[in-house]
Formats: structure tokens, C-alpha cells, sequence
């Protein structure tokens, strides 16, 4: 990331040019576009969708109140943007606006589709407001068009909503008739069947039956109590008078209390004393004693008799029962009330019990009877409820049909505009601008994407995985060539990068620089010109330095320093003339040039021989550095021979020119074919050799450039 970033400024500058065209004509076009495009005008206006309106009836006010959307459904606001576009609202504003305007002729005057296409409707957000707006070049138009089109809108909303109101008058006029029917035939129904079960309010019997039960309930348990209390009473009185049934107790009592009876007793309680007074002298023969028995028995006749008259139903019952004394008087007395009284308690729980049993069954009854009436009862309140809502919204419909209500209002009429809506130049100018850019950026990246040369220094160092050795600046024309030699030499910001190259090489051998081979992989690199650079530094530095010309197909280091052709490295392995006899001086000191000499047509077998490895034996042992000029190592293979008899190859790239694809592949076959690669040097750079010798260039001023402007010494 850091590394793209750092080099944009150097790819913006690379392709300035083409994004700047590219921008300038966007530019360009857009202010063209906004010199030939008519001027429009737009205005607006604004409606709001009421959703409380105010109604005297509640009908009008159901008419006008808009549903809100839901998920999925229908939105009251674009439903309304809709509607002001259809036909029958934009014919009745263009109705309007024909005769407000008198339209004459017919191709100025308005059509629905030309309206329905200059017509925005636009949902204000947040709101329930609806903005309309027309463009036209007419200003005055516009605004007329705008304002008829939000009438007709209001209108046809307020047309729309009593007709809806008339439809529902007649459909309820003919309902409320037939529900009035049905509540009548309901309620005959309902009536019927009260009369036939009897019953009046469920819900009031019902309380008043399980009350009614309750007291049963509550007399039954008390009676119960107290018919319980009897029972125990009567239980211990029979026990303590000895009467086993209420006849019996009767008698006994009546016959305790009657005056013959009591006279009777006493009568035989004497004549008892006098029998058993004589018994005691006399026996039984005797006759008083006999007539004391027949006294007795006489008055025992008549007490039975007399017993028998007192009793129910002259039943005779035993003297030893009647109740003499007063005491047994009132306890069979007591027992005889206790009876009494428990019988009559009896029969009052039988009835209470009988009452309760009947209660029962009304109540358990009452609900199947409820049910029967509970169907009945609900028609007749469904119809009675119906009815009523039927007349009331029949009187609403009638005066929400004569009211002029609506939901749809006008809030801000429309006015003519002043300034023209479009072209906006603004908008236009910014897109053109944000376009261009877009599309200037586009251009550099395509022309950067197809651009496969190497670009600078760092990325042939990157690419390659190999030492950059030295980076060259581009020489200007008349220092190409090195004769005279003071165009070159002379020149610090020159001399000093192939300095720094021929100092890297010889530092990063570990043993004595002998010789290397210097190529590139296609034509036009600056390989010679380096060679030829290179072996002029050495020879500065006081080294026999010795340059051959190896390419015997484009040879071109004979042009450079001015020398003749012949003879050359051709005569010598020909046999012709010996390596000493051949190498021309130049006049930069310690410094030959061994030229290509007669071009071959065979430059490949020469280059094969054992007289070349025999030359370059030869060439090393004479001269402290030599250095080889090879073709491009693309074009054949005479790199990869010579390389092998040397100290190494040294690379020769140049940005802007060398293909990255071709560089690599080169590489790749000298390191697969063990052919020792020095390093490689990236030629022609201006801007990189001035910021790394900016000292040296400042700081030095040639001397021939002093005296070329007539200055004095430092």
C-alpha cells in the first residue's frame, strides 16, 4: 500500500498529458451542452392530503380520511401522486388552462401526454404533502399549468367523495327498509317464544330462583335442627313416662285428670286398703274379703269403662298407664305437645324439601330454556343494532353529499420563476467535473495496465530480485559521443553515477573485476553507451582498460569515439593481424577500443571459435578491465557464450522502454543456464540521478564550463 502510494505522483506525472486531455474534454463538453441547451423553466406547487378534515357528519369525515399504508399495501400518497396524472384530472386542467390562455392554433396548444410527461410529483418526505411541479420554457405557462393542474386535483378529490357519499344514500335507502322488516319479524319471534316458556329475564329469574332456593335451603336445615331437638325430647319423655304412642299418652293423661275416673280411683284405692287390711285377718273365703273383691272388681269395670270412654277411639288401655299425679300429667302432656309439634315439623320439611326439589328443577331447566331464547334474542339486538346503524348513516350520507368536503388541499400556489431550472450549471459543471476525473483516473490506470515496460529503479530491483548496481542519468546529445573527451569526463553529474557503477562492481566481487559483459534484452536500452561509459570511468581510474565490440551484427562503439571500423575483432580471430596490432587508442588515457572489424556472415560461429576464448584470454591478461559489448540477449545468443567467459553480465534497463516480460524471461535463462549476473543498471533517468547527485551537481562547476563563461578560479 505504501509502495502504490508513493509512486502515484510519478504515474500522474508519467500520464499527465492523456488525463489532462481527457479531463479538459469533458470539461469541455459539458460547457458546449450548456451553450445549446434551451432554457427550462420550472415552478411548483404544494397539496396536502388532510387526514382530519373536518365533517359534520361523521360519514364525511370516513369518506375523507386516508388509510395509512401498510407493509406491502397500497400508500395513500402515491395513490393521490397517481391520480393527479390521470386523464380525467390533467384534461379538466388543460380545459382550463386552454381557456385561460385562448390557445388558437394547434401546435400550441397542450396535449394530456405532453403534460403527463413535463408533470413531477414528488412525496415530500415526513409529510403528507405532495409537490407539483411542471417544466416548460414558458415561465408564465408553467405556473398556469402547475396552478390547474392542483385545482383540478382539488375538485375532481371533492366530486369524487360526494359521489361516493350519493352511493352510499341510495344503496342505504333500500337497506333500511329490509333491516326494519327483519327486527319486526326478530322481536314476533322473541315474543312467542317468552310467552310459551315463561320466561321474562333470565338473568333476573335465575337471581331470584337461586335465592328462593337458598331460603328453602336455609328453612330445610333449621327445620331439620329443630326436628332433631324434638326427636331427642320426645325420645327421652317416652322414655321417662313409659308411653309408647301418642293415643296412649292421651289417654293417660285424660284419664288422670277426669273427676269419675279420679273418684273411681280413689274409690278403689280405699277398698284396695280395706282387702288388704283384711287379708291380713282374714283369708280369702271370708266373706268380707270376698266382697271387697267383688267391690273391687265392680269399680275396676267401671274404671275400664270409664278409661275406655276417655281414650281414642274407646281403646282400652291399662290402669297402670294412666297419669295419676300431677307430675306425669305434665310430663305425658309435654310429650304430647313434643309430638304434636314434631309431626307438624315433619310435614312442614316435606313441604320445604318438596319446594326445593321443584325449585331445583325450574333452575336446572331455565338454561335450556335460555338457550333456545338466547339465539332468538341476539337476532332481534343484531337487528336492532343494524337498523340503527343503517338510519344514522343514511342521515350522514345525505349531508356529507350536500357538503363540499374533501381531503386534499392546496397549501402554496404555484409562481412564476425568474431564473431558469435547467440547464443547471452547477450540477452539470460538477458532473462533468467528477466525470472527467473518474474517467482521467480510468485513462492512466488503462494506459498503465497496458504499459508492460519497467517503470523506475526500485521496481526493476523488486521485479528482478537482483542488486541494482547504479541508476545513469540520460545523456544529452552532445555527450553521447566521447570524443573530445572532455564533454564527458568534465561533467560531475555525468561522471559520478558510472563512478558509483563501476565502484559497486568491483566492491561486490570478491575477487579482482577482470572482465564483464554488458547487454540488455532488446535493442535500444543503452548498453553500448553504457560500455562505452563505463570503460572511460575505469580508464579515469588509472586501469589499462581495453572495450570490445562484440556485436558483430549492429556494431556502433567505433561511431562513438570516432574511429574506424577496421580492423577489428573479426581480423583477429581470422589470424590476420594480433590483438596488440589491433585495438585502437583513443584519446582518453589508459583507455582501447577493440572495434567489430569486417562484418561476418557468420557472426555466431566466429564468436563459438576457440580463437575468440583464445582472444579473450589474451585481452584479460594485457588489460587490467575489460569490458564486452554484447547484442541483446533477446536477439541471440552471444551474451550466454561470452558471459560464461567472463567475470559476469551486467544488465542494462531503461524505464519507460524495457518490456518487464522479456527482462524476466532473460533472467530467468541466465540463472537456469549458471551464467553469473552481476546486477543490473536502470539508464536513462533524469529526475532520480539529479536527487541522488544533487551535491555533486551544485557543488561543482566544470572547469571548461568557467572558462567557456569567462569566470576566475573558486
Amino acid at each position: 500500500m505504501e509502495k502504490g502510494l508513493s509512486s502515484l505522483p510519478s504515474i500522474l506525472k508519467r500520464r499527465a498529458l492523456p488525463a489532462l486531455v481527457t479531463f479538459a474534454a469533458v470539461i469541455s463538453g459539458a460547457i458546449a451542452y450548456l451553450q445549446i441547451t434551451p432554457r427550462q423553466y420550472q415552478t411548483s406547487t404544494r397539496l396536502m392530503l388532510d387526514q382530519k378534515r373536518v365533517s359534520v357528519s361523521e360519514l364525511g369525515r370516513d369518506l375523507t380520511q386516508l388509510n395509512s399504508g401498510t407493509p406491502g399495501g397500497s400508500n395513500p400518497l402515491a395513490d393521490q401522486a397517481e391520480l393527479i396524472k390521470s386523464q380525467r384530472v390533467l384534461q379538466r386542467a388543460l380545459t382550463e388552462v386552454t381557456a385561460e390562455s385562448g390557445f388558437r392554433s394547434p401546435e400550441n396548444e397542450l396535449t394530456v401526454d405532453q403534460l403527463s410527461q413535463g408533470l413531477k410529483i414528488k412525496i415530500v418526505p415526513a409529510t403528507n404533502i405532495l409537490e407539483v411541479s411542471y417544466l416548460n420554457e414558458d415561465p408564465i405557462l408553467a405556473t398556469k399549468v402547475v396552478n390547474a393542474v392542483s385545482r383540478a386535483m382539488v375538485e375532481d378529490n371533492t366530486q369524487v367523495i360526494r359521489q361516493e357519499a350519493a352511493n352510499v344514500r341510495k344503496f342505504l335507502e333500500k337497506k333500511v327498509p329490509e333491516a326494519r322488516k327483519q327486527l319486526q319479524e326478530a322481536e314476533q319471534k322473541e315474543n312467542r317464544y317468552r310467552q310459551s316458556s315463561g320466561i321474562v329475564s333470565f338473568d333476573e329469574q335465575t337471581k331470584s330462583l337461586v335465592e328462593s332456593l337458598a331460603n328453602l335451603e336455609q328453612q330445610e336445615n333449621t327445620l331439620s335442627a329443630q326436628l332433631q331437638e324434638l326427636r331427642s325430647k320426645e325420645a327421652s319423655l317416652q322414655q321417662v313416662t313409659d308411653a309408647k304412642a301418642l293415643n296412649q299418652a292421651y289417654a293417660a293423661v285424660r284419664g288422670g285428670q277426669d273427676e269419675e275416673l279420679k273418684a273411681l280411683r280413689n274409690k278403689l284405692a280405699e277398698i284396695e286398703t280395706q282387702l288388704v287390711q283384711a287379708r291380713l285377718s282374714l283369708t280369702d273365703n271370708h266373706p268380707t274379703v270376698i266382697n271387697l273383691l267383688g267391690q273391687r272388681n265392680g269399680l275396676g269395670a267401671l274404671y275400664q269403662q270409664g278409661l275406655a270412654r276417655v281414650s281414642p277411639r274407646n281403646q282400652s288401655i291399662s290402669s297402670g298407664s294412666v297419669a295419676g299425679d300431677q307430675i306425669s300429667q305434665d310430663l305425658t302432656s309435654q310429650l304430647i305437645i313434643n309430638d304434636v309439634e314434631r309431626l307438624a315439623l315433619e310435614n312442614k320439611l316435606k313441604v320445604v324439601q318438596t319446594n326445593r326439589a321443584n325449585l331445583q328443577t325450574r333452575l336446572a331447566q331455565l338454561p335450556i330454556q335460555q338457550q333456545q331464547l338466547t339465539p332468538l334474542t341476539r337476532q332481534r339486538e343484531e337487528s336492532a343494532e343494524s337498523l340503527k346503524l343503517l338510519q344514522s348513516k343514511l342521515e350522514e350520507a345525505r349531508i356529507a353529499e350536500a357538503q363540499l368536503v374533501g381531503n386534499i388541499q392546496i397549501i402554496e400556489a404555484a409562481q412564476p420563476p425568474t431564473q431558469p431550472s435547467l440547464p443547471n450549471k452547477r450540477t452539470v459543471l460538477a458532473i462533468a467535473i467528477v466525470f472527467g476525473t473518474a474517467l482521467a483516473t480510468g485513462i492512466v490506470l488503462l494506459l498503465e495496465l497496458m504499459d508492460h515496460t519497467l517503470k523506475d529503479a526500485s521496481e526493476a530491483e523488486e521485479l528482478l530480485k537482483l542488486p541494482l548496481l547504479g541508476v545513469l542519468p540520460r545523456l544529452p546529445g552532445h555527450a553521447i559521443a566521447l570524443e573530445p573527451s572532455a564533454q564527458f569526463l568534465d561533467h560531475v553529474g555525468l561522471v559520478e553515477p558510472y563512478r558509483t557503477l563501476f565502484k559497486n562492481l568491483e566492491f561486490r566481487s570478491s575477487e579482482p573485476l577482470r572482465s564483464i559483459v554488458v547487454s540488455s534484452t532488446i535493442t535500444g536500452e543503452g548498453k553500448s553507451v553504457v560500455a562505452s561509459h563505463l570503460a572511460a570511468i575505469s580508464a579515469m581510474l588509472s586501469r589499462r582498460t581495453l572495450l570490445i565490440d562484440a556485436d558483430l551484427r549492429r556494431p556502433i562503439l567505433h561511431t562513438l569515439f570516432n574511429l574506424a571500423p577496421r580492423p577489428g575483432i573479426t581480423d583477429v580471430i581470422d589470424s590476420e593481424r594480433s590483438l596488440e596490432e589491433t585495438v585502437q587508442r583513443t584519446n582518453i588515457p589508459n583507455l582501447s577500443v577493440l572495434t567489430c572489424g569486417e562484418l561476418h556472415g557468420r557472426p555466431s560461429h566466429l564468436l563459438e571459435s576457440e580463437a575468440m576464448k583464445s582472444l579473450l584470454i589474451e585481452a584479460v591478461r594485457q588489460y587490467d578491465f575489460v569490458v564486452i559489448d554484447t547484442p541483446p540477449l533477446s536477439a541471440c545468443a552471444d551474451a550466454h557464450t561470452l558471459g560464461r567467459q567472463s567475470d559476469g553480465i551486467l544488465l542494462v534497463t531503461r524505464p519507460g522502454f524495457t518490456i518487464k516480460e522479456v527482462l524476466q524471461r532473460a533472467v530467468s535463462e541466465l540463472t537456469h543456464n549458471q551464467i553469473p549476473i552481476m546486477g543490473v543498471v536502470v539508464n536513462g533517468i533524469t529526475d532520480q540521478t539529479e536527487r541522488y547527485y544533487r551535491y555533486a551537481v551544485n557543488g561543482y562547476e566544470p572547469l571548461s564550463s568557467r572558462r567557456l563563461s569567462g569566470g576566475g578560479s573558486a
